[in-house]
């Protein structure tokens, strides 16, 4: 589906006589795939796996839109954190009871995004003056191994930690969305910061605080 919506909006912009000048386009940093401890940054070639083979062709369909004179800056996003929805919407109910605990071995590294910094970073590519980086990787600038994170978020929530959950059972609990939590992906925003993109929250401990502090109760 990201695909084919992605190469209509190509065609239709090659059938409208009025073009927009840039085109910025959402990927994931399931681009890079399963990379262990290596650090990972825009240049960083592409890994295996259904998801980066989704990534690399939902890339390819944006860059179609090249050929028509239209920028197009692709957005490698990582795990967004926000209350609502994604991975933390999942694990702030246990968390907040004092049982949660790592996923997986906790090894594997989580590059991750505040929402509000996201948005930010979407709507200054789609809008700064001079042409964006033609790749950006929507992280902050503080990838944590897994371990780290459930630490840091018990920490925001005035709580201990409980007995990790196996990677089959979260596997098992969550499908296809599990990759996203157990594969290791240490991601970095260097493209981003050389161009002067807005990422407000850097650090791990004070995203965490800004979302889900002041809600302990």
């Amino acid at each position: 589906s990201r695909v084919k919506f992605t190469s209509l909006l190509v065609r239709a912009m090659a059938e409208t006589p009025t073009r927009p000048r840039r085109l910025v386009s959402a990927s994931a940093i399931g681009f890079y795939g399963d990379r262990g401890d290596e650090v990972l940054s825009e240049p960083s070639g592409p890994g295996s796996g259904f998801l980066s083979e989704v990534c690399q062709a939902w890339e390819t369909s944006a860059l179609e839109a090249e050929p028509l004179g239209v920028e197009v800056t692709r957005i490698r996003i990582g795990i967004v954190l926000g209350p609502e929805g994604g991975a933390l919407a999942r694990m702030l109910p246990l968390y907040r009871k004092g049982l949660g605990g790592r996923l997986g071995s906790g090894r594997q590294w989580w590059s991750w995004i505040h929402r509000d910094d996201l948005v930010a970073l979407l709507a200054w590519a789609a809008t700064v003056e001079a042409a964006p980086p033609p790749v950006m990787n929507a992280v902050a600038p503080d990838p944590r191994p897994q371990a780290e994170f459930s630490r840091a978020l018990a920490s925001a929530l005035g709580r201990g930690l409980f007995l990790p959950a196996p990677a089959f059972a979260i596997r098992a609990a969550l499908g296809g969305f599990s990759e996203e939590l157990l594969t290791s992906k240490r991601c970095l925003p260097d493209a981003a910061l050389a161009a002067g993109a807005p990422i407000l929250h850097g650090r791990l401990e004070e995203a965490l605080a800004d979302l889900v502090g002041a809600r302990t109760s």
